[in-house]
């Protein structure tokens, strides 16, 4: 647990943050950028959920920020267990520090920091400070010595950091020292032992000006939260930057401070710049959703800030969420209750750059494409689309996209579906899979990215299957043109309603997979849903959803992953899904409606099969018959759900191995407020 206490640190803005990020985005994001990133809270909360780029420009953020938000592992030392250092951090803590010499340059921070004959500073006490220099010098001899990795190195350095606030004889920051010690100083230093979630991404830390960054890195998601008024951050950290650097500065003053260059000020602190450098951190933001935290009484007023942000942004995306300041912190006096704390959002348009390997190697093969039903579309002119940089033209061949996530999403917005949890399933699985059974394939999230001789994708809902056979049947440029061509004819956009209910009563009278996926883009939140005569009837997706070029290449991706795959599409009940020949090295993976959830897809009214008590009972018999069978299966599903307990599966459960799970599922219908959910994956295997 992180718990350095930071100027404008946003761990009691955290709930606010995600719920703002929820709403406006659609859950297609991989990339979330912290830009300013200080403690890390921000950048930590998202990091199950998203790729993460954090950035900060003070030295003592960024090394918290590689040991926690780059690094996705609690380091295990193996080298210094080899010298017989077995706990780095006992060392630390239990060595006894014989000699005190403040002339001795190894001693910096008691020479300059802890009182004695000519030094009156009382930010450390004498024993805390030595303690201090010797774990600093330490951590560097053992990496120039080579016994420690950059990963140890910088977890290392991030736990001796995070330890220090703990002992400092201070208010708050280090911009000044008490005259009389508090009793936290008495304290023996101790380092803090840093938790790491491991996301299973390729996550960057940076110590850089947000304004130089932002030329180099584009992504979904920016989060920007600079300093609000003038103090700069460097004065007010000048101990931790130092033992971060640990590079000797000639320190001045009553308080010691470093030498402040003039790239280590943030022009987010002058009233004269700060306008200037925030245009220029949104008009050169290649990310499609800015969020921006800031405080009413801070430099830039919150109308210059809607005005930047709508000049680069869509202008009618634009949103303000105002949190009164009493709601996150003590009740202050008089007119400060009337402060706010803001949370601005504005969405982006740009072509992203980075979902591809090289640009495409294009000629010419066909002028109209066939559609999964053998009807000819009309002539769609597909040649007004070359002009995109990276589009996947209708009518060319293309170099296949490289998409670079460790696992594929599937192209289906699927209420439940687990590609955010696939970090922690895929894990579970075992690595020698003859046959894979998904029983309730849904989106087909876990299937297509299953390693296995052979799969089989199974679902009851008829719609999904025939889409996923289009999908697998249908060359991947023919998918594209047809999606392209409907585009047109029913001039399909983010605000044109009325073309998308002709296009849903056109499909609802000659129903086509590639139709119906079509249609999902331009729906209220992307998803399927049917009345009980399996019609559509998902209403549009105003101002958010659409066909866009992520969309595609995810789709692109998909389809060529299907051609690589043995998979066969079924369309059964589970009930009657025949496992007899299944054997030890096969796996049967079920992912069922939730009973205790709301969903959409287990409420009965979709037109398909409804979840109750009765399914319940028969989806645990069908798996204890798996097991007397030998083969191996895993479940996923809730034991409990705000409030709400399955008596029947904890009972059930209790003869297999059960898994906790962190779930989030911000787009699903039964989501629609916060409350505890304990997700669980279930197996009959260790």
């Amino acid at each position: 647990m992180i718990k350095l206490r930071f100027i404008g640190g946003k761990s009691a803005l955290l709930e606010n943050i995600e719920k703002a990020v929820a709403e406006n985005t659609s859950g297609e994001e991989n990339v979330f950028c912290d830009i300013f990133s200080g403690t890390g809270a921000v950048a930590r909360r998202f990091k199950p959920k998203y790729k993460i780029i954090s950035n900060d420009m003070l030295h003592f953020s960024y090394v918290i920020q590689k040991a926690t938000i780059e690094n996705n592992t609690v380091p295990t030392f193996d080298k210094l267990r080899q010298i017989g250092i077995a706990d780095p951090f006992s060392f630390f803590e239990e060595t006894k520090i014989e000699i005190l010499d403040y002339n001795d340059e190894h001693y910096f921070i008691a020479k300059y920091y802890s009182p004695h004959d000519d030094c009156k500073r009382m930010y450390l006490s004498n024993k805390n400070a030595a303690r201090i220099d010797f774990i600093r010098n330490t951590i560097d001899a053992w990496k120039k010595e080579k016994l420690l990795c950059e990963t140890e190195y910088y977890y290392l350095l991030a736990a001796l950091i995070e330890g220090v606030p703990f002992v400092s004889n201070i208010t708050g920051t280090y911009g000044a020292y008490l005259k009389q010690w508090d009793r936290r100083a008495y304290k023996n230093f101790e380092m803090a032992r840093l938790d790491v979630v491991d996301n299973r991404q390729e996550n960057k830390s940076y110590n850089k000006d947000a304004n130089k960054l932002i030329e180099e890195i584009e992504g979904d998601i920016l989060y920007i939260d600079p300093p609000y008024n003038g103090r700069q951050y460097l004065p007010n950290y000048h101990l931790l930057e130092t033992i971060s650097r640990y590079d000797r500065p000639k320190v001045n003053g009553v308080t010691g401070l470093r030498p402040c260059a003039d790239e280590e000020k943030s022009n987010f602190c002058v009233g004269s710049e700060v306008c200037n450098v925030f245009e220029h951190l949104v008009e050169h933001a290649r990310f499609t959703h800015l969020f921006m935290s800031y405080s009413s009484d801070g430099l830039m007023k919150k109308e210059k800030i809607e005005s930047i942000f709508k000049k680069h942004g869509v202008a009618d995306s634009y949103k303000r969420y105002d949190i009164p300041y009493k709601k996150y912190k003590s009740k202050l006096a008089g007119e400060k209750d009337a402060l706010c704390e803001y949370i601005f959002y504005i969405r982006k348009d740009f072509p992203h750059r980075d979902c591809f390997s090289a640009p495409y190697t294009l000629r010419r093969e066909m002028h109209t494409a066939a559609s999964p039903a053998g009807r000819i579309l009309e002539s769609a002119k597909f040649d007004r689309y070359v002009g995109s940089p990276v589009a996947a033209l209708p009518g060319f061949s293309y170099k296949t996209p490289v998409v670079h996530k460790k696992y594929l999403k599937s192209p289906l917005n699927y209420i439940g579906g687990k590609y955010k949890l696939l970090p922690q399933i895929m894990p579970h699985f075992p690595t020698d899979i003859a046959t894979f059974v998904d029983l309730f394939a849904g989106g087909a999230n876990v299937a297509i990215n299953v390693a296995a001789d052979r799969i089989i994708c199974n679902d009851i809902n008829t719609k999904v299957i025939e889409m996923f056979r289009a999908f697998q049947n249908v060359p991947a440029m023919q998918i594209i043109a047809h999606i392209y061509a409907r585009i047109e004819q029913f001039a399909l956009s983010k605000t044109n309603e009325e073309g998308f209910l002709q296009f849903r009563a056109f499909y609802n009278k000659a129903p086509d997979p590639i139709d119906l996926y079509t249609l999902t883009c331009y729906s209220f939140n992307y998803q399927l849903r049917f009345n009980n005569e399996h019609k559509f009837n998902n209403p549009f997706g105003r101002a958010r959803s659409r066909f866009s070029e992520r969309m595609r290449d995810n789709l692109l991706a998909f389809v060529n992953e299907l051609g690589k795959k043995n998979i066969k599409f079924t369309n059964n009940d589970f009930c009657s899904f025949d496992i007899s020949a299944l054997g030890p090295q096969d796996m049967i993976y079920c992912d069922p409606p939730y009973l205790i959830t709301t969903g959409s897809y287990n409420d009965g009214k979709r037109g398909f099969k409804d979840w109750g008590e009765r399914e319940e009972r028969q989806l645990c018999r069908l798996l204890d018959r798996a097991d007397e069978a030998h083969v191996r299966f895993a479940l996923s599903n809730v034991m409990e759900h705000k409030g709400r307990k399955n008596p029947i599966l904890r009972e059930w459960s209790r003869k297999y191995n059960v898994i906790f799970l962190d779930s989030d599922y911000a787009n699903s219908s039964y989501n629609t407020s916060r409350g505890t959910s304990r997700e669980v994956l279930i197996t009959n295997y260790e």
